[in-house]
């Protein structure tokens, strides 16, 4: 069966004066209008397509890239709504996110960015959003495991960190003390499991841990390194503020890539600079 709110990989099937009709192995058919066609389409051809609900309530596959799909939770904008709820920037230049009143919380404005989650309508079969996240978001059943690489999306702010979710199935926390570059409401992020607290508490950051953690800096700061010419006004005696202004790092952190570049031999190091041999 075809889905909307999804990709899916489909065959060219037949050539109509409005496009081409798209199928699965099932027969199930989908058009992809004409100004998505290209000359070289045939039958027999396989296309990678998203398939989405029009005006008319019936299916239309589109090579255009939704900013989600079913199943994702995004931060999308508010930009029209009437007595029935909003619409939402979907980024598909035909077609626009419902997300009805009773999914909402505590109203929406236009113009605004709301968290939703996209879900497929058990009865009309529509892609629809809501922002009731608590239905999908949860930590009763943990699916990560410490040390775990994790999608982030950040979602609220709090006076220890940011309040995360993690691969779109639970909740996280990232203290700030492990943060060393802005992040905003609706950041995609790509993070690391700390730890699961025995109350199933889940504390993530956003760079690996231990040995991990200090080789990956190495090479992103020989990169930054490279970046700058060859030299680096960084060293051992820089502020903290000016370790991670130029490089996203802890000064701990900083200084352990540092030392593991100098052990390589990949760079020469004082107080004050690095620099490339």
């Amino acid at each position: 069966m075809i889905h909307a709110g999804r990709y899916h990989e489909l065959t060219v099937g037949r050539i109509s004066d409005h496009g081409i009709y798209l199928t699965n192995d099932e027969g199930d058919e989908v058009l992809l209008p004409n100004r998505y066609v290209s000359m070289k389409d045939a039958v027999g051809d396989t296309r990678r397509v998203f398939v989405y609900h029009d005006s008319e309530d019936r299916l239309v596959a589109t090579t255009e890239e939704p900013l989600a799909t079913v199943g994702d939770i995004a931060y999308l904008q508010v930009i029209d709504r009437n007595d029935h709820g909003a619409f939402l920037d979907w980024g598909l230049s035909a077609k626009h996110l419902f997300l009805p009143n009773r999914n909402q919380q505590g109203g929406v404005v236009v113009g605004h960015k709301y968290l939703v989650y996209l879900y497929e309508d058990s009865i009309t079969g529509r892609a629809v959003a809501s922002m009731r996240l608590r239905s999908v978001v949860a930590n009763d059943e943990i699916g990560v495991v410490p040390g775990q690489q994790v999608d982030l999306i950040v979602a609220s702010e709090s006076p220890i960190g940011w309040r995360v979710i993690v691969n779109c199935r639970h909740w996280g926390m990232l203290y700030k003390n492990q943060l060393f570059a802005p992040v905003r409401i609706g950041d995609r992020l790509t993070g690391f499991v700390r730890r699961i607290t025995d109350d199933k508490r889940i504390d993530v950051a956003v760079q690996k841990q231990g040995y991990d953690e200090v080789k990956d800096a190495a090479g992103r700061l020989l990169a930054i390194i490279r970046e700058h010419g060859g030299t680096l006004p960084l060293g051992d005696r820089s502020a903290p503020e000016d370790v991670a202004a130029l490089t996203s790092m802890s000064k701990k952190v900083f200084k352990r890539a540092l030392g593991m570049l100098m052990k390589r031999g990949d760079v020469t190091a004082t107080d004050t600079e690095a620099k490339i041999k």
